[in-house]
């Protein structure tokens, strides 16, 4: 056997058999068995995790379905920004309110701070107003006959969305209109909550994959929500 043939082949033990593939000696090196392309782990994880989330996905349910279910006497809405890397447009995904990139939800809680929905993910630079409209969530909640209340970005959303009173330029609110803005705000606390639960998931508050995979992955946080 010549020396070429005789460094490829196997060694074998004192009982005759052969070793497994670790003992091969020769032309196949520890660096090589370990570089990071020829780990097939990885690429199952990745597809399983993709799986799941999709699963928990389809699952969700829509605003109309879910406001049909719970029949509250009235909703809290409220967007947030979801951070995450730049990827992309980075124009778009750029809030200037947060100075922060990343992508809008809008949060639809009940009277106690309960979530009911969350919208689909949008650009970062999407102000919350223009978000309830693509996503409709005005119409569906008057035509189901519920009441919104919104913060003050929700300013000139119509007759069917109660905000506080902005101060009018050089002047001051009344006494009254200072008591219903107290109120208002009182009423809308149980909605800070449900955004805080939201952000109690880590991939809300620092995503590390492209925004457009968020709508998924928002989806499928309601349906875990809802088991809660």
């Amino acid at each position: 056997m010549c020396e070429k043939s005789a460094r490829l082949s196997p060694t074998r033990s004192h009982s005759g058999s052969v070793p497994s593939s670790r003992t091969w000696s020769g032309s196949v090196s520890r660096r090589t068995r370990r570089r990071p392309g020829a780990r097939p782990e990885r690429c199952w994880t990745t597809a399983y995790v993709t799986a799941v989330v999709r699963h928990l996905a389809d699952k969700a349910p829509g605003l109309l379905k879910a406001l049909r279910e719970t029949d509250p006497d009235y909703v809290l809405v409220d967007g947030t920004l979801a951070e995450c890397d730049r990827v992309g447009d980075g124009r778009a995904d750029y809030s200037s309110k947060h100075k922060r990139h990343g992508v809008n939800v809008q949060v639809v809680t009940n009277p106690t701070g309960r979530i009911l929905w969350l919208s689909p993910a949008l650009p970062g630079r999407t102000h919350d107003l223009t978000a309830a409209r693509t996503h409709k969530i005005i119409r569906i909640c008057e035509r189901q006959g519920v009441p919104i209340l919104a913060d003050m970005a929700y300013i000139g959303a119509g007759d069917w969305v109660t905000t506080a009173k902005r101060r009018p330029p050089n002047g001051e609110l009344t006494p009254t209109e200072r008591t219903v803005n107290r109120a208002l705000s009182a009423a809308r606390a149980p909605v800070e909550r449900g955004v805080a639960r939201l952000k109690s998931w880590r991939i809300f508050r620092r995503a590390r994959c492209s925004p457009t995979r968020l709508t998924l992955i928002a989806a499928a946080v309601l349906t875990l929500e809802r088991q809660r």
